[in-house]
């Protein structure tokens, strides 16, 4: 997939004023300053679509972007800084947990995971909750440029282990780097061919 355009469309506090559900949406959350933005802007090859900030938790809306007129890619904010609702969310906010569980246009979810650190407790809750939804999903390993091939591949092999504890068939996965540009083919191709399925 070429990517010709990409846009800021707008951003939404809850499910009730998202845009309109005219396009397929893939969704994009993690952990905080897991390199959610610079994947953003690495795939859409725009340097500053997606605002990429130091701070943990700076993104708080839920940010809509237009993809060559055929589909949204949404910035999600992540998880590990909003406070649990009272039942299981998984540490992430409602707006999100609304948006995931209401809107009939999203595709897909990707979980972006660090993979520099071991599989994180609040990553495997998230997924566990997607798997609860039937949402379909996949995981995106960032930052791949930061160590050797073998200690990534030793990570991701200790996260598909704590996964497949208590699901049978793992999602679809994907390393990336927003620096070398690892990953970004894969993923697009991903995209097309889930929306063409």
């Amino acid at each position: 997939m070429k990517i010709k355009s990409a846009e800021f469309l707008t951003s939404a506090t809850t499910l009730r004023n998202c845009p309109r559900a005219d396009w397929p949406e893939f969704a994009m959350i993690g952990r905080s300053n897991v390199g959610k933005s610079s994947l953003i802007n690495m795939l859409t090859e725009r340097r500053n679509l997606a605002k990429v900030s130091a701070t943990p938790g700076k993104t708080r809306l839920l940010n809509f972007f237009t993809i060559n007129n055929r589909w949204l890619l949404v910035d999600l904010p992540g998880y590990g800084y909003a406070k649990v609702a009272q039942e299981k969310r998984a540490d992430f906010n409602e707006a999100v947990a609304g948006y995931i569980e209401g809107r009939e246009t999203l595709l897909c979810v990707f979980v972006l995971i660090d993979s520099r650190i071991e599989p994180q407790r609040i990553d495997i809750d998230f997924l566990q909750w997607l798997g609860e939804r039937d949402m379909p999903h996949a995981l995106i390993f960032t930052k791949t440029d930061k160590q050797s091939p073998a200690a990534t591949r030793a990570n991701i092999d200790r996260f598909k282990q704590a996964l497949s504890a208590w699901r049978a068939e793992l999602p679809p996965t994907f390393l990336s780097s927003s620096q070398t540009k690892a990953g970004r083919g894969e993923i697009l191709r991903f995209i097309e061919q889930t929306m063409a399925a």
